[in-house]
């Protein structure tokens, strides 16, 4: 499959439904194995709850992406600038919260195109850098974003049910246009 067979288009507020549903498959297909079955359903429900992603829809700082095959949702990101941070970070700074491909389409750039489009963002928000947690069991996304030229600068905890994880902290300086 080519890389052109896929579209990106930013979401808006009435697919929130099928945000919700390729965020609970793609988050499940990546981390259900590597989890415990109770922390998984808590994390889901409260993460991707039809009340907290309505809640990041309306953020005017948030920003959502399909990648789509056909008409069919195959991935999609989440970045955050300002105040949607998740970590005190700069303001002049961008977050890639989420970037998900499910299992099936991995392999075939579409996450390459999300992380492209994501830097492009980031020039146009003449942002100083990019930057992104990766839970530190996660080799296959931590060389990913090594190859795009995000390096590591930090570690922090992250709250999983009941353990305590590591995320690696990556950033990559935005070139200015």
């Amino acid at each position: 499959m080519q890389a052109d067979e896929f579209h990106i288009t930013k979401i808006s507020y009435p697919e929130l439904r099928e945000l919700q549903a390729i965020s609970l498959k793609t988050f499940s297909e990546a981390y259900a194995h590597l989890n415990s079955a109770e922390n998984m359903a808590d994390y889901l429900a409260r993460s991707f709850s039809t009340e907290q992603l309505r809640k990041e829809l309306d953020n005017p700082e948030s920003e959502f992406y399909f990648a789509k095959i056909q008409e069919q949702t195959v991935a999609y990101l989440k970045i955050n600038s300002g105040l949607a941070q998740t970590e005190n970070q700069k303001f002049e700074a961008l977050e890639i919260e989420r970037i998900y491909v499910l299992a099936d389409y991995q392999g075939r750039r579409i996450g390459q195109a999300l992380i492209e489009l994501a830097l492009s963002r980031a020039q146009t928000l003449s942002t100083e850098y990019i930057w992104l947690g990766v839970w530190e069991q996660n080799p296959q996304a931590i060389q990913f974003y090594k190859k795009n030229g995000f390096t590591e600068f930090g570690t922090h905890y992250f709250q999983f049910g009941d353990e305590k994880q590591i995320d690696i902290m990556m950033r990559r300086v935005v070139a200015r246009g």
